[in-house]
């Protein structure tokens, strides 16, 4: 279960496109949305309390592909901001770091945990994602 939603948590991270408004990565909603989804899937991959809501992950990163869509990035230009290794890495290591701002200890899985329920007590958009 944790690999299937990994990779729906990790499908939109990638490569920046081009369309009308500059680079898909410079959409700030966008990147916003996948650190959170970054963010998620590394508090479900560390503690074994918390798992990911599937359901509203799989609608919350469909909304931002909608998003993109909206906004006028083809398919082909999401795409190829899904496949981007770099910026995929870029956007997770954004994501780690906001989570040791909020006292994640990579060594410590406990850590994840005090974050994950602390992040689901508050109702933040981290929180709303798991369970």
């Amino acid at each position: 279960m944790r690999s299937l939603v990994y990779s729906l948590c990790l499908l939109p991270l990638g490569m920046p496109a081009m369309a009308a408004d500059g680079p898909l990565k410079e959409v700030a909603y966008i990147s916003e949305g996948l650190i959170i989804a970054a963010m998620v899937v590394e508090i479900d991959s560390k503690c074994d309390t918390i798992d990911v809501r599937l359901l509203r992950g799989i609608n919350f990163l469909s909304g931002l592909k909608n998003h993109a869509r909206d906004l006028g990035y083809s398919a082909a230009e999401i795409d190829a901001f899904i496949n981007d290794a770099e910026e995929k890495a870029r956007l997770e290591a954004i994501a780690r770091d906001r989570l040791a701002a909020l006292g994640v200890t990579a060594s410590d899985n406990a850590s994840y945990c005090t974050v994950g329920e602390a992040e689901i007590a508050a109702n933040t958009s981290v929180g709303r994602l798991l369970r």
